[in-house]
């Protein structure tokens, strides 16, 4: 054997070798060595090894990780691969619409609201971007949060003066409905369950604390200030300072859908917090036509006064797909919320407060 070949079979053991010292001889008190392997390390074929080895010392091991995301990047998915090009941007929304990052099997953890900024502020940046078409598939979130996300598309039209057009895939409700508002027209699929305009706070009683084994005793100052706790029943003023608040919310929202869709003030039965059909939605005059996401981006184009095979981008992090204009950044949700461990309540102080959200998941109702 050559030289070379016997320093690449030294090279090629020394991580072997050096864990080996460390599980069989790490309780020896001599003065302590250190293996130090850099970079990478590739070895094919059958190695053996035979006889006595004999090794002591002391093995220190430092593993860095960076879990640092990757910025943005537009992602050409139709059309042109030059990303220079006059393009449609598909925004996508899914999930619940929430502040806070979003952990889980397969999830990246991300804040909805963060991201939705974050992909705002790219297209603000990007002058290729002539049109985006808003890919909502949300049944709401936190009033607050889908507040800022509307607000923040609207300033970015106004900054830019570019054409939205929201698309509503599965469901469009709630806070999802309330930032498709923000679009210049929606399309909805003729199978979108669509609405869901009002206002949810959930809010539990535990009648028997035992039960838990938990026994109250906070300490306060300020006689309202634990108002629906569930270690005991809410007075009936409380109820109506939060009923106030409710309504409140339920009024801007209602407020925000007549502005931006000329629909007349006053009462009407499509502000009750119901859901419809997409036709139903149409016939409400709540979106503009019925359609698929392609229908939305030929629209998008008519309105930024494209060609038809402009190209249409998407924006996503390394290692996210991004292959067709369906493809999402797996989300889901966490194991606890898969199954009912949490005690409804007790966990309130994870829970977001108002919602503007249709049909609360089962994680929604007992906890985040």
């Amino acid at each position: 054997m050559s030289r070379n070949d016997q320093l690449f079979c030294l090279n090629a053991w020394a991580p072997v070798l050096s864990l080996c010292s460390f599980l069989l001889f790490s309780g020896c008190a001599h003065r302590p060595i250190q293996t130090v392997v850099r970079g990478g390390m590739n070895m094919n074929g059958d190695m053996r090894m035979s006889g006595g080895m004999t090794m002591d010392g002391q093995l220190s091991t430092v593993m860095k990780t960076d879990n640092t995301a990757s910025r943005l990047a537009s992602v050409p998915v139709y059309g042109s691969q030059h990303t220079a090009s006059p393009s449609v941007v598909v925004l996508d929304v899914d999930g619940i619409l929430l502040n806070k990052n979003i952990a889980g099997l397969g999830s990246m953890g991300e804040n909805p609201v963060a991201l939705f900024r974050e992909k705002l502020d790219h297209i603000a940046a990007d002058s290729s971007v002539s049109a985006i078409v808003l890919r909502i598939n949300s049944p709401g979130g936190g009033v607050t949060a889908s507040d800022i996300m509307a607000r923040d598309l609207l300033q970015l039209k106004n900054e830019r003066n570019i054409p939205v057009v929201a698309c509503l895939m599965d469901v469009g409700a709630g806070g999802g409905y309330y930032l498709a508002n923000s679009a210049d027209q929606i399309v909805a699929h003729p199978t979108s369950i669509v609405g869901g305009i009002g206002v949810i706070l959930n809010i539990y009683f535990l009648t028997d604390m035992s039960t838990f084994s938990v026994s109250s005793q906070p300490v306060t100052a300020g006689s309202k200030i634990n108002m629906a706790t569930p270690d005991r029943e809410m007075e009936e003023s409380e109820r109506e300072i939060l009923q106030s608040i409710a309504d409140s919310f339920h009024q801007r929202f209602t407020s925000q859908v007549q502005s931006r869709r000329g629909l007349p003030v006053g009462e009407h039965e499509i502000f009750d917090g119901r859901v419809m059909t997409a036709e139903d939605a149409l016939d409400s005059r709540l979106v503009d036509q019925l359609g698929y996401l392609d229908d939305a981006v030929v629209r998008a184009r008519e309105l930024a006064g494209l060609p038809s095979n402009a190209p249409i981008k998407m924006l996503r992090r390394d290692k996210d797909r991004a292959y067709t204009l369906m493809d999402i950044t797996p989300n889901v949700p966490t194991m606890s919320s898969l199954l009912p461990l949490k005690i409804p309540g007790l966990d309130r102080s994870e829970m977001p407060t108002f919602l503007y959200l249709w049909q609360p998941e089962p994680s929604m109702t007992t906890g985040l």
